[in-house]
């Protein structure tokens, strides 16, 4: 009874919250505060989280995004409503009811949460790789959906291009115009030296060592390979100048260099995968120490420049269904900063459908966000920080250090539900698609009495799917990883490049697992790189000479008078081609095999050349 008292009295502050003022002082300073402004001028060039919007502390304003009309007065949510009690805190005899309710605000797994009604999901198209079953799914092909003979054609011409600059300003090497075939090739050795790892790109070319790889030199000479990396080229060159004339202004575009095939790759991945219900954004780091504007400082290595990805990713498999390069400052329109634009600009709703479940870290999550995706009938969920606006505040927070492993609390608003749960470490989620409990468990490993035994502890729904969804996207990562393109370079636009190409050959791969899925991920490659140099892949090492070469066919005799007969053997090519059995002292040293050596019967010759 004390309980259901208790969250009477909280409705009832809820409810007449604007006859319930604290002072005069306080009214006037409530003020509709976007939880993600970002000034371009504060974003530092030089560091990735030396400013974050992702990391905005918590406002002393009563900030509630709504979409009721106004009506003259805040309409405050359920979160603030709790944590405004701190304000008032002093007044107890005029207003007790206010301290009570602020211990009522965090609910317990006992407590019955019910879920928002569940969005109906209707994708755009049939979820799955787009392509029939009927068609040539090798890895070439597959990879050829992602770099098209059209666009590498365009490569091509700006790759020309490029180089017919570079000699007329003097470089003084010779250069013939690159073709399609041999910029597929160039790319199959890039993906070669991926497979292969030498120590330096000239290491591929060397002819002196023992440690020697034969194959690059039958693509391309080492010069020509060099030619090609020097010169490669997105963007048309004349183009480049005329955007670089307007560097400091509205209309210059920081990744014009790279636009034509971005937009290409972009087009691809939506076109030819329709991904499944649920979606992960997250973030991928390249480095580069290109000096570009764009670069940021890696938090796990300091001494490392990156650029930064954002992409969209589905969570079954891990294909790459969009991407957006970070540029150092917020570009997007809507004004609601970084994280928030970041993800809005990646759901394309006219081309997914409706009903999808996106998963997303703290950097991106807010309540306005979600509450605006909800909207837009996607569901959302996501960990968060307690210092971002809108969220409860960590005063208020019932769970502590002390608090037992599997402690649960929960507080809802609306669609909007945040969880507390005590793990190893308290994590923080909110979710606008799960109800707060559900009767979910997970084990874990806990010391007991000096040894270790497996125990199980309630887990929120919220946390359950987080874990599920986010981390089956990892395997992504690790495929990009395993066997990527990137190496050092000093033109920030080939890093962009080289990635593309990692996106590409992934996401060729995860399509042909989900048609086949009966090939690794290394023979994929493999494969792939045989048919970009236009190899076979299953070629037989070429033998030397020295092993195809006349010996005895048995042990000399001393007897000069058995020279000539003894050790004889029938010749398998007489016996073979001619159907006589002709004998010879003489045997292929590599074939094991007995043939003439005559000179008017070379049946040693006429054998390795039927071979």
């Amino acid at each position: 009874m004390a309980r259901h008292a208790h969250e009477e009295a909280l409705r009832m502050v809820i409810d007449t919250e604007e006859e319930l003022t604290c002072s005069s002082e306080s009214e006037d300073d409530d003020e509709d505060v976007d939880d993600e402004d970002v000034d371009d001028e504060d974003v530092d060039d030089e560091g990735l989280h030396q400013f974050d919007p992702a990391q905005d502390t918590f406002s002393e304003e009563n900030v509630v995004p709504s979409r009721e009309p106004h009506t003259g007065h805040k309409h405050r949510s359920v979160f603030n409503a709790v944590d405004n009690l701190n304000v008032c805190e002093n007044d107890s005899d005029q207003i007790p009811v206010l301290k009570r309710a602020k211990t009522e605000g965090w609910k317990e797994e006992t407590d019955v949460d019910v879920a928002p009604k569940s969005l109906r999901f209707l994708p755009a198209r049939e979820p799955g790789p787009q392509s029939s079953l009927a068609d040539s799914h090798s890895p070439m092909s597959l990879f050829k959906l992602f770099f098209s003979e059209s666009a590498v054609s365009n490569l091509c011409h700006n790759t020309n291009a490029q180089a017919a600059r570079a000699l007329a300003k003097g470089r003084k090497y010779s250069w013939t115009d690159v073709s399609v075939d041999e910029l597929y090739r160039y790319i199959g050795l890039v993906f070669y030296m991926a497979l292969v790892k030498m120590s330096s790109i000239a290491d591929y070319w060397r002819q002196d060592s023992l440690f020697s790889v034969p194959f690059p030199s039958t693509v391309m000479s080492r010069d020509r390979y060099r030619t090609i990396s020097w010169n490669l080229h997105i963007s048309h060159p004349e183009a480049d100048k005329e955007n670089d004339k307007k560097r400091g202004t509205a209309e210059h575009d920081q990744l014009f260099r790279v636009r034509p095939l971005m937009d290409t790759i972009r087009l691809a991945c939506k076109t030819f995968y329709h991904p499944r219900r649920n979606l992960a954004v997250k973030e991928r780091l390249v480095a580069c120490r290109a000096n570009a504007g764009m670069r940021r400082f890696m938090k796990a290595e300091p001494a490392k420049l990156a650029f930064k990805f954002f992409f969209l990713a589905d969570s079954s498999n891990g294909y790459t269904v969009d991407l957006s390069v970070y540029t150092g400052k917020n570009i997007f329109p809507t004004g609601r900063g970084l994280s928030y634009d970041a993800v809005m600009s990646l759901l394309d709703k006219k081309v997914l459908g409706s009903g999808y479940h996106v998963y997303m870290d703290d950097f991106y999550t807010s309540p306005k966000l979600l509450t605006d995706l909800f909207a837009m009938k996607f569901g959302a969920c996501g960990t968060y920080r307690d210092t971002r606006k809108d969220f409860p505040r960590s005063a208020s927070n019932p769970l502590t250090k002390k608090s037992s492993r599997g402690s649960i609390r929960w507080i809802r608003d609306g669609p909007l539900v945040c969880v507390k749960w005590m793990d190893k470490k308290e994590m923080s989620v909110c979710s606008t698609i799960h109800a707060a409990y559900t009767g979910d468990r997970v084990k874990r490993q806990v010391k007991a009495q000096e040894t270790r035994r497996t125990k199980s502890f309630p887990c929120p729904a919220p946390v359950s799917a987080y874990n599920q969804h986010m981390t089956s996207v990892d395997p992504s990562d690790q495929l990009l990883q395993y066997y990527t393109a990137q190496h050092n370079t000093m033109k920030w636009y080939r890093k962009v490049f080289l990635h593309f190409l990692d996106v590409a050959a992934t996401n060729a791969f995860i399509l042909h697992k989900e048609l086949h899925g009966n090939m690794t991920h290394k023979a994929f490659m493999e494969e792939l790189v045989a048919g970009l140099c236009g190899v076979s892949e299953k070629a037989d090492p070429e033998q030397t000479s020295n092993d195809h070469v006349p010996v005895p066919g048995a042990e000399l005799t001393s007897d000069v008078r058995n020279i000539a007969t003894v050790g004889r053997r029938i010749c398998v090519h007489c016996k073979a081609v001619r159907g006589k059995k002709q004998q010879t002292p003489w045997k292929c040293k590599a074939c094991d095999v007995n043939l003439c050596l005559q000179l008017n019967r070379n049946c040693f010759k006429e054998w390795h050349n039927n071979d």
